[in-house]
């Protein structure tokens, strides 16, 4: 069975990307770049594409295992398409998602509600310790509503309401999540990919 890497240690992404790879490539058992004494990758890129192949390409470098990493964030049309590539360090505290919710809220509570349109994006990078990459992009559009509800998910997810959805991400069942949201997109679209990327 081969190894992959997810090259991240937000514990939500590890869970949702696990119970995603689990569904579509079984046969690759997979570990979090916390098992792993390495500093975390600076996100130096411009875009979500450049952040996620250079997260992934990193950490295969430095365990010399095939490497996933995901670079996701929400776009709001109101903020001209931020937080974006910040999203996770939008409040200026790295990953603390009620302070990110509460600035969002707070720069477009002018905002009438037909006007606060989103959509989330998530770009999935595989890098192998033999020099090769790919990326996928996985978006969902949405809203932002004026107040957080549920308690499921991370991130912005309580804030965010799929189109043609009555619930935020907050407020969906994990199974139902990973049925349309962005990352799952992704997933889907490189899980079948890396097996034979790996030469499995």
């Amino acid at each position: 069975m081969a190894t992959l890497v997810l090259a991240t240690r937000n514990k939500g992404k590890i869970a949702e990307m696990a119970r995603l790879m689990s569904l579509h490539s079984p046969s690759i058992k997979v570990i979090s770049v916390g098992e792993f004494n390495l500093p975390d990758v600076e996100e130096t890129g411009q875009t979500f594409e450049e952040n996620a192949l250079l997260k992934a390409e990193t950490i295969c470098k430095a365990t010399q295992l095939p490497a996933l990493a995901d670079d996701s964030g929400l776009c709001v049309d109101a903020l001209g398409g931020k937080p974006g590539i910040l999203s996770a360090r939008w409040s200026g505290v790295h990953g603390n998602d009620m302070a990110n919710i509460a600035t969002l809220l707070g720069q477009i509570s002018h905002v009438p509600d037909a006007e606060r349109g989103a959509h989330f994006v998530s770009v999935i990078a595989l890098a192998t310790p033999d020099g090769r990459s790919l990326t996928v992009r996985g978006e969902i559009k949405g809203k932002i509503l004026r107040a957080p509800r549920g308690e499921g998910g991370f991130g912005y997810d309580p804030i965010f309401q799929p189109e043609g959805y009555e619930m935020t991400f907050g407020e969906m069942e994990p199974s139902l999540k990973d049925e349309i949201s962005h990352r799952a997109q992704a997933l889907r679209e490189v899980a079948p990919k890396i097996a034979p990327f790996l030469g499995l």
